[in-house]
């Protein structure tokens, strides 16, 4: 993986920017439908959630504990002057974070599950951005029934990147999961 070559100080997000205007990314003409996809990873398993359900990538920034809340919860952050809460995304699916650092950052994700009528929308920390890339819609495929449950409840699909598979995420299945108590 390309990210691997980053030394730890660079960020993570600005290094694919700069690979990608230097002419380092190969391009390939292709007709078929794709889907726009956030690739990150949360320890060392790649994971994406559709690019249409992150408005934003935040860089790491102080999380406010709230007391009593779900353990998933890690707490809450301010963007531009409006409360959001964040979610360690890691606690939902059952995989442990890395350590913590500079290249963690907050997904400010929005999906179609209401709650009090609005969309579900929340902050959620993973450990770092692989990057933000078009997918052939056919390259995806079925979820493996070898996946442990917590997962399989929440994926959509896999696709392959850099020879390392990725598990594309349901965001609205993970909303779900985490009001129902499952984080």
């Amino acid at each position: 993986m390309a990210s691997d070559s980053m030394h730890p100080d660079q960020d993570p997000l600005g290094e694919i920017l700069e690979r990608r205007r230097s002419g380092e990314t190969t391009l390939v003409e292709v007709d078929a439908p794709t889907v726009k996809l956030v690739v990150f990873a949360i320890g060392e398993r790649l994971q994406a959630l559709p690019g249409s359900q992150v408005s934003e990538i935040l860089p790491p920034s102080t999380i406010h504990f709230v007391p009593g809340c779900p353990p998933a919860l890690e707490g809450v952050i301010s963007v531009r002057g409006d409360i959001t809460s964040v979610i360690r995304l890691g606690d939902l699916l059952g995989i442990e974070h890395g350590a913590s650092g500079r290249q963690g950052a907050i997904l400010l994700a929005q999906g179609a599950h209401e709650v009090g009528g609005e969309p579900m929308r929340s902050g959620l920390r993973v450990d770092r951005v692989v990057d933000v890339l078009d997918v052939a819609e056919d390259s995806l495929q079925p979820v493996p029934d070898t996946l442990p449950e917590p997962l399989r409840r929440v994926a959509r699909g896999v696709f392959q990147l850099e020879e390392r598979s990725v598990l594309l995420l349901d965001l609205d299945a993970l909303f779900r999961d985490y009001l129902s108590g499952a984080g």
